[in-house]
């Protein structure tokens, strides 16, 4: 397992940030418009991450209608684990666990995602053209909650890869 020390931040124009880890797929080479049978051909690797999210600026601007881009995009809200190499993960039956100052708060398997990783990709090719370096994150389990300055933040794919992460 490898360990990263890295730093997020909590924003100070927003009062409710929360966690979502989620199991990243780094682009490797150029992907537009492939079938879903074929985009995995295009996959570097994986990583293990947290998509950070301001919920009140996200709520806010869900009911002014306007994009939420805010709410997920403020300078480290994408803290992001080391590459594994893809034979080392199953995406269709991978583990994913983030632990909040030492407390299990998200445990899940890629089994349960509502859509499969190369359906994801599939999608995502079709509108968007992803180059290589590119990380496409893939939903969260059950267990998203508020972070803290001060938090630790410990993600993992167990047995494989795992990073720290400490609020700030």
């Amino acid at each position: 397992a490898v360990v990263s020390t890295q730093s997020t931040g909590h924003p100070d124009i927003s009062k409710d940030v929360h966690y979502e880890v989620e199991l990243g797929v780094v682009i490797g080479k150029t992907l537009s418009k492939v079938p879903a049978s074929e985009v995995m051909s295009h996959v570097a690797g994986y990583a293990i991450a947290i998509d950070v999210t301001c919920r009140d600026i996200q709520e806010q601007c869900k009911a002014e209608r306007i994009p939420w881009t805010m709410a997920k995009c403020l300078d480290t809200f994408c803290p992001i684990g080391p590459l594994v190499s893809p034979d080392k993960i199953d995406v269709a039956n991978t583990e994913i666990t983030l632990k909040q100052n030492g407390v299990l708060r998200q445990h899940g398997n890629t089994a349960d995602m509502i859509f499969p990783v190369p359906t994801l990709l599939e999608y995502v090719a079709a509108h968007i053209t992803l180059l290589p370096g590119d990380v496409l994150l893939t939903g969260t389990p059950e267990g998203v909650g508020p972070l803290a300055r001060g938090d630790v933040l410990e993600v993992a794919v167990p047995g494989i890869t795992q990073a720290t992460f400490y609020v700030k």
